[in-house]
């Protein structure tokens, strides 16, 4: 992306993941803020107000601990609920393999910060806790998981 160009950076960062939502390359879910600093080049600051700028025009909508959506796309819920989901899902079961905080941030689309949020929301309600060598595991399944077992 060019620095110093007279319309304004963030502008044209605006303009071109206001392009990338109109052709369907971003449907739901944007990149972190991290990403989008790696992939434009430019500051925190440039893409804090390329969103801000997007999200004045009704085009995306930010939703705490989840991050930022195509405006009327997506599962607002927050991502400790979302993360927790993985439990009540059957996908596991007490003492599988937690997965790791790169795994959490690329399937929910998560910066890091917001899945050590999850992680330690979880950890505090025992639902997931220390396991062999550095990862997690499941501990215990979380309340209402009986019921969507038969």
């Amino acid at each position: 992306m060019p620095q110093g160009s007279p319309r304004g950076t963030y502008l044209e960062v605006s303009d071109s993941l206001r392009e990338k939502i109109r052709n369907g390359k971003i449907t739901e879910v944007l990149p972190s803020q991290s990403a989008l600093v790696n992939e434009y080049g430019v500051s925190r600051s440039t893409i804090e107000r390329a969103l801000a700028a997007l999200k004045a025009d009704g085009v995306i909508e930010s939703v705490q601990g989840a991050g930022w959506f195509v405006a009327g796309t997506g599962d607002r819920r927050p991502l400790v609920e979302r993360v927790t989901d993985l439990l009540r899902g059957g996908e596991m079961k007490v003492g599988d393999r937690f997965p790791t905080e790169m795994e959490l941030c690329q399937r929910f689309g998560a910066s890091r910060t917001a899945v050590r949020s999850a992680i330690a929301q979880m950890e505090g309600q025992g639902l997931i806790g220390k396991g062999a060598g550095r990862g997690r595991e499941v501990l215990t399944l979380p309340a209402g998981r009986e019921t969507q077992t038969a």
